[in-house]
């Protein structure tokens, strides 16, 4: 009996420390592809899939192939004719119409007497004339009243910063900079220090503090526009934020997004952890369809009634297509099925399809496929 307890207990631990091995084998694959591998998640099925549609195209006909030369071929019962095609070049891209025109008419040199004129070459030059600075003075008389019992003069002309030197062009220059074209503060005080202008980094940073303050207003019509959609997709990437108690260190801050799909409108919020208060929080009053990757911190809005939770088909597949690695088999026929979802959705991107005729397509093509796999999973997991 002893014996016999000692042989099943020997094999419980072999299969344990199997699993095991397979484990960390699994998640060593993981961190190498993470360090090492390539970021990409194509996928290319097998060509013994009967579901698959596969091109039988040769590498060296591909070579072959020319972007400039084409061919029609056209067939006949007996005959092939091929006849070559010359596409037209492209020609130098026409300049916009927006754009100043400054003429400059360039005459023969020479004697011209008795020429006349028959016509002229055109010839349009892309330039560019570097931003300035300037400075505005604003001069304000002053007047005495009669008897010198006051005095008059006009008020200063509202400014963006009263106290500061900068007008509205230039902060909105550094704001667009900084934030649009990512040009650090510190570059373009180099900038300004061409021109002869010395802006302290501090005086810069302030300013640019108290503009955004201004366009605060546009960030609460921008929030009450996006959050009044009925269907919001929501993600949350980590950002290094610079320590204001540590020079020199950073620490982990998250933007949270919330992308109204419907009018392609992007609300970002900035929170310093990954915890439930920011969705919480903007989303208190939202109604309507919450796409998310499945983080646990959405699960909270499954139980709202006014909310219905979808998931991301594309982080679902991430699974399975690192799972390749552990089991080929499984993971290969899952992403083959996700791959014809893709498929039904390209169709109609492709055909045009309204509202309408999308949701029939989904009905007829997609959800049998859904069903399918939801299906094959349940048989699956043990």
């Amino acid at each position: 009996m002893t014996k016999i307890g000692t042989d099943i207990d020997y094999k419980m631990l072999y299969e344990q420390s199997q699993l095991s091995i397979a484990s960390l084998q699994h998640e060593l694959t993981q961190l190498k592809k993470m360090i090492f591998g390539s970021k990409h998640e194509r996928f290319i099925p097998t060509n013994n899939n009967p579901s698959q549609l596969s091109l039988d195209i040769q590498a060296a006909a591909v070579a072959q192939c020319s972007i400039i030369d084409t061919k029609k071929i056209s067939y006949t019962r007996t005959t092939t004719q091929i006849t070559e095609i010359k596409k037209d070049h492209p020609g130098r891209m026409k300049l916009p119409e927006h754009l100043e025109r400054r003429e400059c008419i360039i005459e023969p040199a020479g004697k011209m007497a008795g020429c006349k004129k028959i016509g002229e070459e055109v010839t349009e030059e892309l330039e560019y004339e570097p931003g300035k600075l300037f400075v505005n003075r604003y001069v304000r008389p002053k007047y005495a009243t009669p008897g010198n019992e006051a005095v008059i003069i006009s008020p200063m002309p509202e400014r963006p910063l009263p106290k500061a030197i900068a007008g509205p062009g230039l902060l909105a220059q550094i704001v667009l900079d900084k934030y649009v074209d990512h040009l650090p503060l510190y570059r373009q005080m180099e900038r300004f220090k061409r021109e002869g202008i010395n802006i302290p980094y501090s005086t810069i940073t302030d300013w640019v503090s108290a503009t955004c303050k201004l366009i605060t207003p546009l960030y609460d019509a921008l929030s009450k526009t996006v959050l009044q959609s009925d269907y919001l997709h929501a993600d949350e990437s980590p950002i290094k934020v610079l320590d204001k108690d540590k020079k020199g260190e950073t620490h982990r801050g998250y933007f949270w997004v919330y992308h109204n799909s419907i009018e392609r409108l992007v609300l970002f919020d900035y929170r310093p952890g990954r915890g439930q208060e920011g969705p919480l929080e903007i989303l208190k009053d939202f109604k309507g369809h919450l796409q998310t990757d499945g983080y646990v911190v959405y699960d909270f809005f499954k139980d709202k009634e006014d909310i219905t939770v979808l998931h991301c088909m594309a982080h679902a597949r991430r699974m399975f297509f690192e799972a390749q690695s552990n089991d080929l088999s499984r993971a290969s026929y899952a992403m083959e099925h996700i791959q014809k979802l893709y498929s039904i959705e390209h169709k109609a991107k492709q055909t045009h399809l309204d509202v309408e005729e999308v949701l029939h397509l989904r009905n007829a093509e997609s959800i049998p496929i859904l069903e399918g796999l939801g299906k094959w999973m349940k048989e699956q997991y043990v």
